[in-house]
């Protein structure tokens, strides 16, 4: 009947190509309506503001690419589904998969109270292997990186292959609210100053691909770890909300091997590697988002400093390479990854504060804020986790920011205060003599260090031989 209607319901997913729900109902269908349902009911924790921020102009593209045609609803998913099956010919609904355990539940749910009214189907679209296929040989899950990735991944079937095809969506009458109904963004200034140094929508994250692809690839396995270079993707924004999908990026690494490198090709593949590790992770043991993997550490002594928390939170630490990551954060809702490892030693290791904070903190400000990779690097940075950094490796600042900026560049680009200090006193500019810069005192136009580097390591090693003791 050509009043049947198949619904493809949009979650982190927000792509036409390379879609495996649209795919499959584009083979069935003549008639499929598109469907975006904010779901702040069932959730147990709300997106952060940057976040949102990206989902509202996501939507925005997504709807332009749909030439408007995009429902939006906010609410209870089974409510709104109710609605649509009782008023329409709705004779299937589908989706691609989401491995928050909130969200598995909720499906769960869904699929059980609407399976006598309508026919339901989910895909794999964002893993390149799903998690309860990778394990050891004794069905447990692994917990290694390396073991999970080399033995497990590796050895599993190859990841499917893209595929995309014409898509034929509905033109339709059906009403829902708009975008703007579903108050993403507030029209803050850190809204729009955060979202000027990103074009967001499919379209681009294809672009972004092919330009890292022919360029920043090249040196990816070295310069990835200096936060100036060009040498990173920036993808993970695109990634995380389903702009592009992990084996367009796989497979198109794989083409450009020969041309680019086994080695830069393979550690590029190695980093989706570990993004399937963190979701293998969340999905055996879902507590990581809140909890201690490594129990012994919810009896380590975490201190509660406001004042040194607000400090690291604006980028005013007096460390010039942790600040610089901090404002970076807070300019762009963005943050190199060789930084995010600084700043989070920083606060866990020299500051004491626990890990919780830090990814809320990210959480709010981060356009890749990810259920699964940001508790689990934190974890990671914390010494918390499974195959974690040992508490006791602890990044110096100083040392660190000489290492992986040795021209200052990244540290004054964003620490204009700093701008025309002498390199050889930028990493640690306490030790500069008075008077050097005009104009420029320390404490007065940049803070002093907020702890001592020596002090504080010693002082985390201690309260950590204690809870080893223990």
């Amino acid at each position: 009947m050509n009043d049947e209607i198949a619904i493809h319901w949009f979650r982190q997913d927000l792509r036409i190509s390379d879609n495996p729900s649209l795919n499959f109902l584009s083979e069935k269908y003549d008639n499929i309506v598109a469907v975006y349902i904010l779901d702040e009911v069932n959730c147990d924790r709300k997106m952060g503001s940057a976040s949102k921020t990206w989902l509202h102009h996501s939507l925005l593209s997504l709807n332009e690419k749909l030439n408007n045609k995009l429902l939006v609803f906010k609410g209870n998913p089974e409510v709104v589904f109710n609605n649509l099956v009782d008023n329409y010919n709705v004779k299937q609904i589908s989706w691609c998969r989401c491995y928050e355990p909130w969200i598995i539940k909720r499906d769960l749910n869904l699929k059980k109270n609407l399976k006598n009214k309508v026919q339901i189907n989910s895909f794999n679209s964002s893993l390149l292997w799903e998690p309860w296929e990778v394990l050891k040989n004794d069905g447990s899950p692994y917990k290694i990186f390396t073991p999970f990735y080399k033995r497990g991944c590796l050895n599993s079937k190859p990841p499917r292959k893209p595929k995309s095809q014409e898509i034929n969506f509905f033109n339709h009458n059906i009403k829902s609210q708009s975008i703007f109904d579903l108050e993403l963004t507030s029209s803050k200034f850190w809204e729009k100053k955060i979202i000027k140094y990103w074009n967001i929508g499919e379209s681009f994250a294809s672009k972004l691909m092919n330009d890292f692809f022919s360029i920043g690839i090249q040196d990816y396995s070295e310069g990835r770890n200096f936060p100036i270079r060009k040498n990173v993707s920036r993808l993970s924004p695109y990634l995380h909300w389903g702009q592009i999908s992990p084996h367009t990026l796989w497979y198109e690494v794989s083409n450009i091997e020969q041309e680019v490198g086994e080695k830069n090709a393979e550690i590029f593949k190695s980093e989706l590697g570990w993004r399937e590790f963190f979701y293998n992770l969340l999905y055996h043991f879902p507590k990581i988002q809140k909890f201690n993997l490594q129990t012994k550490f919810d009896k380590f002594p975490w201190e509660n400093n406001n004042s040194f928390f607000d400090a690291w939170k604006k980028g005013q630490t007096g460390f010039p390479i942790v600040d610089a990551g901090m404002r970076e954060l807070w300019e762009t809702g963005y943050m190199h990854n060789r930084v995010r490892m600084i700043t989070g030693s920083f606060l866990v290791k020299n500051l004491l504060i626990h890990w919780n904070q830090g990814e809320e903190w990210f959480w709010d400000c981060l356009f890749d804020a990810d259920y699964a990779s940001n508790s689990a690097s934190w974890q990671w940075v914390a010494g918390t986790g499974t195959d974690s950094a040992p508490y006791f490796r602890i990044f110096n600042p100083v040392t660190q920011g000489k290492k992986f900026d040795p021209t200052g560049e990244y540290i004054r680009k964003f620490i204009p205060e700093l701008r025309n200090f002498p390199l050889k006193y930028l990493f640690e500019p306490w030790e500069c003599p008075p008077n050097t810069l005009k104009n420029f005192k320390l404490g007065i136009n940049y803070p002093f260090p907020i702890v001592d580097v020596k002090t504080s390591r010693e002082k985390a090693l201690d309260a950590f031989a204690k809870i080893k003791v223990n």
